[in-house]
């Protein structure tokens, strides 16, 4: 597999915030999303077993599976093993693929075409009046985030977090997702 990091942190947003987890980043997306923060282009190969025994010697029992879009590369075999060696199985998806079986907690943030119809956690990105609430009508979850988006100027994302908040009161299905790693400064 093309592995572009592993680390261990904190889960930084969503429902498992503060969560202690060995994050495996993939390389590669099928997307060219133009407010990506992520760098994932580049790799080191390794194999499913080297993976496992990476994360094992780790004390997190938490995986999460992220990218670039981790389901180009994610399979049922990794997902089996690192279960095998008790890891909890998280994956953030664009949900544009079809997921392995098998895993334990899957978070949709979704654009473009997506094919995924069932997940635990919808996390739209939230700019604004042109976010396209459209795209999760298709798209059934238990638990529904919206997140401001970080343009990377101050100013324009404390009125995005504003309008998020706003638009969270008047919209009460939707809870706040902050990426507290980016206030904690940590990866």
């Amino acid at each position: 597999m093309r592995v572009n990091e592993t680390f261990i942190s904190l889960q930084g947003e969503g429902h498992f915030t503060g969560t202690p987890a060995f994050f495996l980043r993939l390389s590669g997306c099928n997307l060219q999303c133009p407010f990506c923060d992520t760098n994932h282009q580049s790799y080191k190969e390794m194999s499913e077993d080297g993976i496992v025994a990476e994360a094992s010697r780790q004390k997190p029992r938490h995986i999460v599976v992220t990218g670039g879009e981790p389901a180009l590369q994610l399979t049922k075999s990794l997902v089996d093993k690192l279960h095998e060696a008790g890891f909890f199985v998280q994956i953030e998806t664009n949900g544009t693929l079809p997921l392995p079986e098998g895993i334990d907690w899957v978070t949709c943030s979704p654009k473009g075409n997506v094919v995924l119809e069932n997940v635990d956690e919808l996390k739209l990105l939230y700019k604004g009046q042109d976010t396209d609430f459209g795209i999760v009508d298709s798209i059934k979850a238990k638990e529904y985030r919206l997140q401001p988006l970080d343009t990377g100027n101050e100013m324009q994302n404390r009125i995005i977090l504003r309008d998020t908040i706003a638009y969270i009161l008047q919209h009460p299905k939707w809870s706040l997702s902050l990426q507290t790693h980016k206030m904690l400064a940590i990866k």
